[in-house]
């Protein structure tokens, strides 16, 4: 078995008596002496740091990175300007989910930043596809942060008062501890916040200078899960995969007017027939919210059901656990069409016991991100 990957911070962590495990084929921790429910409530009021360095980073530049870019994904890039950054996913011959992603525009060049599990066949797909017209190289010298919470803006502008002046999906070259950094506002856990690109060899020595602010914790992948399943958000390989397409996901938002039928540049991607065909007739299943009564959790693979006695399952959970903003159990799965509205009563099948579900809107905890 070939040894686990490591980030920048890997000392860090096990210094700060992180639980380290594999994800993705990289040593992280996925929860510190604190506790998960700890790490989630400080998130929400104050300020955590994760390290998120075993995302996949990459740059395109060429002319015409932009337009080679849209070939692969159901995204405006050529209308993103300098200085944004949005969400979107590459997509299958039959609409499916590849990767969801990040893409930035910081003019010379896009910026995007993929899945782990994804990111070498993202970047073959892409140097497939794209070049030799636009360069596709991976990032692979810099490490990644995220400092999410409520107190990230005063933390993050106390070393470049340029963080203060950032919008939502805004992307800067900011000067941290003296430090270039590629900064994003955004994140995964449904709060304000910063994702924080920098040179490897400055990653440490700046999450410790974060750590000083009394606001701020470390954090790990169990918090990092369970805010981003309060905020609606998917997880790709749990709520969206390859056999999963944007409007069954809840994601049609993130294809604009221009990529639709009768937009400009209507389709030119793969899957463009079934992907479109959905916004305009709906799909036949949907993502939804669920609320299980009671606490007992109901996690990704339990079958849900139209009522108690039904031998065929109508629909699963694909993301589950305790709530600890909500302090309840919740969910995320997807159901037919005709079962998705709010109120809708299924039943889930915990070890063999029918237990009611509820569906309810998404999110379950309201965004804090700053327009």
């Amino acid at each position: 078995m070939s040894a686990l990957q490591q980030t920048p911070l890997h000392a860090l962590h096990e210094e700060r008596g992180g639980k380290m495990v594999d994800f993705t084929g990289y040593s992280l921790p996925v929860q510190y002496k604190s506790g998960i429910m700890a790490e989630h409530l400080h998130t929400r009021q104050a300020a955590s740091l994760f390290d998120v360095s075993h995302m996949g980073q990459v740059i395109l530049s060429g002319e015409g990175a932009a337009a080679a870019l849209e070939t692969q994904m159901p995204s405006d890039v050529l209308g993103l300007s300098e200085g944004r950054q949005r969400y979107g996913f590459f997509t299958n011959s039959e609409g499916g989910i590849l990767d969801d992603l990040m893409f930035a525009n910081r003019g010379d060049h896009l910026f995007l930043v993929v899945n782990a599990a994804c990111k070498r066949a993202d970047i073959a797909r892409l140097r497939a596809a794209l070049e030799p017209a636009v360069k596709v190289r991976e990032v692979t010298d810099r490490g990644l942060l995220a400092l999410q919470g409520p107190l990230a803006e005063p933390v993050l502008a106390a070393f470049d008062p340029d963080a203060a002046g950032m919008r939502f999906m805004d992307i800067r070259t900011l000067t941290l501890d003296g430090v270039e950094a590629w900064v994003t506002r955004s994140g995964y856990t449904g709060e304000d916040g910063y994702e924080i690109s920098l040179p490897a060899g400055a990653t440490e020595a700046f999450a410790r200078r974060l750590l000083e602010h009394e606001a701020v914790e470390l954090a790990g992948l169990g918090a990092r899960d369970s805010l981003r399943l309060e905020a609606g958000l998917c997880l790709y390989g749990n709520d969206i995969d390859e056999t999963t397409r944007p409007g069954e996901a809840g994601l049609g938002w993130a294809i604009p007017r221009v990529r639709r039928r009768g937009g400009a540049r209507e389709g030119g991607f793969p899957g463009a027939e079934a992907v479109l065909s959905d916004l305009e007739r709906g799909p036949a299943r949907k993502r939804v919210g669920l609320r299980p009564e009671g606490r007992a959790p109901m996690r990704e693979g339990v079958p849900l059901h139209a009522d108690e006695n039904s031998d065929t399952a109508v629909g699963r959970i694909t993301s589950g656990g305790f709530g600890p903003s909500v302090g309840a159990a919740i969910a995320m799965g997807y159901v037919p069409a005709d079962l998705a509205s709010p109120g809708t009563r299924l039943y889930g099948d915990l070890r063999g016991r029918r237990l009611p579900v509820e569906v309810v809107p998404l999110p379950f905890v309201a965004a804090g991100h700053k327009r």
